[in-house]
């Protein structure tokens, strides 16, 4: 696959928080309960690639975990449950997704430097985390070591810890306001499995 400029990647990224701007409008304020149909949406993954809800509506059912911010503490055992449990999930014909306000080289560093084997999108300006009902607060930037050098992780905005699984035909079947990182799968498992 050929590899983006920067500069063709930063106005892709651009564009795409404009339209995720025309998403929240349309979903301004929204309170998703269990039945209802979520928002479809699309995002910027870690490898700069548009990533689409639509490409799996109808084939699989979706865990849509949103987290405050790569990199950290909880977030990180949260998402490394999602990778030790790869294959229960994909037994039960599920796609995982982690959504933060990172951006998408915080979100690359995150995947690589432990080794995740699913997708994360960079929701920057928390345009789909509103569309969701997730409360968000400020963003911000941290430091980590990674690859032997300290880099500056930033984040448009600071999402809430929450949960969705939604179903092939696009509706919420599970949603958890209270998650705790390291249970987070295991609770996504237990309710698929019903």
């Amino acid at each position: 696959m050929k590899k983006m400029s920067l500069p063709l990647l930063g106005s892709l990224f651009i564009l795409l928080f404009s339209l995720s701007d025309l998403q929240a409008e349309h979903h301004h304020e929204l309170k998703l309960d269990l039945g209802e149909v979520a928002p479809e949406f699309m995002a910027i993954d870690q490898d700069g690639h548009l990533w689409k809800t639509s490409d799996l509506l109808g084939k699989k059912n979706l865990v849509v975990y949103f987290y405050p911010a790569a990199m950290t503490g909880g977030c990180t055992k949260q998402a490394c449950a999602f990778r030790d449990d790869a294959s229960k999930l994909k037994d039960l014909d599920t796609v995982v997704v982690g959504i933060s306000g990172d951006a998408p080289a915080g979100l690359k560093a995150f995947q690589q430097m432990h080794d995740l084997n699913f997708d994360l999108l960079a929701d920057y300006n928390g345009s789909i985390a509103k569309s969701f009902g997730v409360p968000l607060r400020d963003g911000g930037q941290i430091k980590r070591e990674f690859q032997g050098k300290t880099i500056e992780l930033e984040r448009g905005v600071t999402t809430g810890r929450w949960t969705f699984v939604i179903n092939k035909d696009g509706k919420v079947i599970y949603k958890n306001t209270q998650v705790k990182p390291d249970q987070d799968s295991a609770n996504v498992i237990a309710a698929l499995s019903k």
